[in-house]
């Protein structure tokens, strides 16, 4: 953040000062809602929570350094308190529990104001550039790609993980600071009017948009729907702006007439700018290619696993370039970006030589076909064919299509001859999938339904052999990641 004085961020937030015995003291730090995280110098904001009130942590915060509290009501420490709004509620995806008096929506709309300020002054200071990622699928990995290839270039502030809503978002914006350069920030939406909304509190100068799928299809209602919403980011964007667009995702190039900035395609399409040819995989699943960009050609070498990256590691590329970067620059950052955020494709080796790749932190139907392709990738590389496992759990938040995307998926683990399909749950959903590949041709135990994450950790124990590679995916609220971590045991990144 900005560095301010108590005065200052109450007359930004229209809060009032309680129990401040000097007005002037200056915030150097940062915002942070967890009281166990507080530093010296930091901001604490008292947020109601589904088990605790935030505001049962102020003297807590304060006595591990905060300077002051951002809070709804007095809380007998310094505090800069503004009003409840009683009317007021989250705009999509962040769900106050116990917000009964607008408490938690008011200490959130101070959040975004001062998010929003602190942003404009970094930003006429000259010294600050905000790069907005939206898509689908594949946003947080191509966050963690361009704050790699940003890095050369100076601080770079990104969130943690898939931080992307009215809370993470404003969050993460108040943790740059006059010393940071790129301020990466990705953008979700539940509904439309959701990444217009963010936009507003962090306006961008660049826009990716990365894909159009099927990701929260059931609270959309249409791929249409989807389309017009991600493309509220590029319309964000100023004329001296510039949107990053997929060229071969045709929803996301016609996203070109919508926005007032200057376009720059990516992909495997020949017409576009920044274009990936001669594309190889190795025997992990990690991309290889040509990169052609205005300023040249250069070999690519990604160190993330699956060949749907490479779109992601384009994107990235052309923020790069346009923020300065030579080609050379960029290839030597891709080729040392590992995955950052955990949960997501990310591939270990025990000890036993069972590779397990857990992508177990969220799962729509697109990120589900693309880390099958990259599983059996890594099963059929090599002299011998390892045995290929996947065990997937339900992808949520499908609406109507929910019965139908199962079932493809089903029937694509047979087309691609994965060899054991493992269906975790007893939901329609999940037993579609199991249906899905009986009636595609999976023939005695090729497709199990289990019941639960227990039976599918004992099916594997008493199955699983050396050599074999194991995917496991689901949506977040699943929580299979509890048996890649089984499977793991905590061990190395190979």
């Amino acid at each position: 953040m900005i560095e301010m004085t108590l005065r200052e961020i109450a007359e930004v937030v229209g809060g009032t000062l309680h129990d401040v015995p000097d007005p002037e003291v200056t915030v150097p730090g940062a915002v942070e809602f967890d009281s166990r995280r507080i530093g010296s110098g930091d901001l604490f904001l008292a947020l109601p929570g589904a088990n605790a009130d935030g505001h049962d942590y102020a003297r807590a915060a304060v006595a591990a350094g905060a300077v002051a509290v951002l809070a709804a009501r007095p809380v007998g420490v310094p505090a800069i308190v503004v009003a409840p709004n009683p009317g007021a509620v989250p705009a999509s995806s962040v769900a106050l529990a116990g917000d009964s008096d607008g408490s938690g929506a008011a200490v959130l709309a101070a959040l975004a104001t001062l998010a929003r300020v602190s942003v404009e002054r970094l930003t006429a200071a000259g010294g600050l550039t905000v790069v907005g990622v939206t898509g689908s699928s594949g946003k947080t990995s191509t966050k963690d790609l361009l704050a790699a290839v940003l890095s050369p270039l100076g601080p770079v502030v990104a969130p943690p993980g898939s931080f992307n809503n009215e809370l993470g978002h404003p969050w993460t914006a108040l943790r740059a600071n006059a010393d940071t350069r790129f301020l990466v920030l990705e953008l979700s939406a539940r509904g439309p009017g959701h990444i217009a909304a963010l936009s507003r509190v962090v306006p961008p100068g660049i826009g990716v948009v990365l894909n159009v799928g099927t990701a929260h299809l059931g609270e959309f209602g249409s791929r249409e729907a989807i389309a017009k919403t991600k493309g509220e980011l590029v319309e964000a964007l100023p004329s001296s702006g510039l949107a990053v667009l997929n060229a071969d995702d045709p929803q996301v190039a016609a996203m070109a007439e919508r926005t007032r900035a200057r376009v720059v395609t990516v992909g495997q399409a020949a017409g576009a700018q920044i274009r990936a040819t001669d594309i190889r995989l190795d025997a992990e699943a990690r991309a290889e290619f040509t990169m052609h960009t205005p300023k040249g050609s250069i070999g690519i070498r990604l160190a993330v696993h699956g060949e749907h990256q490479v779109g992601n590691a384009l994107s990235a590329a052309a923020v790069a370039m346009e923020c300065g970067a030579d080609p050379e620059t960029i290839a030597a950052a891709l080729s040392g970006a590992h995955a950052v955020s955990e949960r997501r494709m990310d591939v270990r080796t025990t000890a036993s030589g069972v590779t397990v790749v857990n992508d177990s932190y969220n799962a729509n139907p697109d990120s589900v076909r693309a880390a099958l392709k990259a599983l059996v990738t890594m099963s059929r590389a090599g002299a011998a064919p390892r045995r290929s496992w996947a065990v997937l759990g339900e992808m949520a938040e499908l609406g109507e299509e929910s019965v139908v995307e199962h079932d493809r998926i089903g029937r694509l683990a047979v087309r691609l001859d994965v060899d054991r399909l493992v269906v975790v749950g007893t939901g329609r959903p999940s037993r579609a999938m199991h249906q899905g590949a009986v009636m595609e041709g999976s023939w005695g135990e090729e497709s199990v339904l289990v019941p639960d994450i227990g039976a599918a950790i004992a099916l594997l124990d008493a199955s699983v052999e050396p050599g074999d590679v194991v995917l496991v995916k689901a949506s977040k609220s699943v929580g299979l990641w509890e048996v890649a971590e089984h499977l793991t045991g905590g061990e190395a990144v190979k």
